[in-house]
């Protein structure tokens, strides 16, 4: 997902091992031809690394895949901050429900679908985790500095 200009990506894929990371990551890579780098926000899941892209495509050519993203990772915690995560839900309410997709490709199918309306329409997550409450959840307390 791309929040500033809206534009959803949504793959299916039968798992959420290694091969299935380092396709959606050529997959993006693919979109942006020209970029100097793409940052990615992910969770900590093990397969979120440059080891997946070098064992799916080589070390070479994994690595060279890798360099053109900027990951950052959000707190082992912290999922919910991860405007990735929302997205999931909107797709889960918005285009699964409580149905069960009895095929990867019927499930394709539906996640492209939805994945369309999304693009056409601009969906844009209303973020409103602010900077005061950030604080008050993480229980932030200024520090004074003195000087010796």
């Amino acid at each position: 997902m791309e929040p500033k200009a809206r534009w959803h990506f949504v793959k299916a894929t039968p798992n959420r091992k290694s091969p299935a990371f380092a396709e959606a990551l050529q997959d993006i890579a693919k979109e942006y031809p020209e970029a100097n780098t793409i940052h990615l926000v992910l969770d900590n899941l093990s397969t979120h690394s440059r080891h997946a892209l070098e064992v799916r495509y080589g070390v070479r050519a994994g690595r060279r895949l890798w360099r053109r993203f900027t990951p950052h990772y959000t707190p082992v915690h912290g999922s919910w901050l991860n405007q990735a995560e929302v997205e999931i839900s909107l797709l889960s309410r918005q285009c699964l429900g409580r149905r069960r997709i009895p095929t990867l490709d019927k499930l394709h199918c539906e996640t492209q679908a939805w994945q369309k309306w999304a693009n056409r329409h601009r969906l844009r997550i209303r973020w409103r985790f602010t900077v005061p409450k950030a604080r008050a959840k993480f229980h932030y307390q200024p520090t004074d500095f003195t000087r010796s």
